[in-house]
Order: structure tokens, then sequence, then C-alpha cells
């Protein structure tokens, strides 16, 4: 994402600082966007803002990871257990997490970490 996001800002000759000054995002943290692939979720409400100064949808700059998690990741992991006919215990076990994490994940309560979800979907 980092690179898309350079890509885009590039394309409309703009600089970090006026990305950050035109969207109301500290300029320290639009740098860290850009600077390397994060770990975590980047925040969508602060994409949106930047997919809007580009003229970009907000789907062009997310990576896989994030598309997953804005796409409802709960439907989509729900998706695959049921895909594999397995309970959220027996999902869990089977991927070393607790039900009560895989319960969580599927109502969206907490976002899946992209270390866990390159171990369940193998991209990156």
């Amino acid at each position: 994402m980092a690179d898309k996001l350079r890509y885009y800002r590039h394309k409309k000759a703009l600089l970090q600082k006026d990305v950050a000054e035109k969207t109301g995002i500290h300029l320290a943290n639009y740098s860290a966007y850009e600077q390397e692939e994060r770990k975590i979720p980047y925040p969508f409400d602060k994409l949106s803002k930047v997919a809007e100064l580009f003229g970009v949808a907000i789907t062009d700059l997310l990576d896989q990871y994030n598309l997953f998690l804005y796409n409802g990741q709960g439907r989509q992991i729900r998706a695959l257990r049921q895909s594999l006919g397995l309970t959220k215990e027996e999902f869990g076990n089977l991927y070393g997490f607790h039900a009560y994490t895989v319960n969580k994940w599927e109502n969206d309560r907490i976002q899946m970490l992209k270390s866990t979800w390159v171990k369940l979907f193998g991209n990156e």
C-alpha cells in the first residue's frame, strides 16, 4: 500500500505535507503510511480522505489484507470456516486459535492481524 500511496501522490504532484494538510492527517502519520508495509490495518476513515484527494476509489489504495478487512472480515472468515464444515471451536483448534477469538473475528469485534491473515489465506 505504501507504494500505491506514493504513486498516486506523485501523480497528483503533491508533497506528503500537502496530503496531510488537505486531509487533516498529522504529517507524521501520513508519512508513516508511505514508509513501509504496516502489520496493522490502515485507518479507513483517513484513507477515504486520501482516496478522495487523489480522485480514486479507496479500494485502489488497499493491499489484499486491508481489502479483506474493508470488505468485511467476519463474513469472509465465516465463509471459510463453513466451507470447511467446521464449528468455531474446530476451526480454532485447526489453526491454533481459541473459539472465542474466531467468534470475535466473525462478528467484527476485533480485527485479524496481518500475520494471522497470511496464515489463513496464504497471501501477502
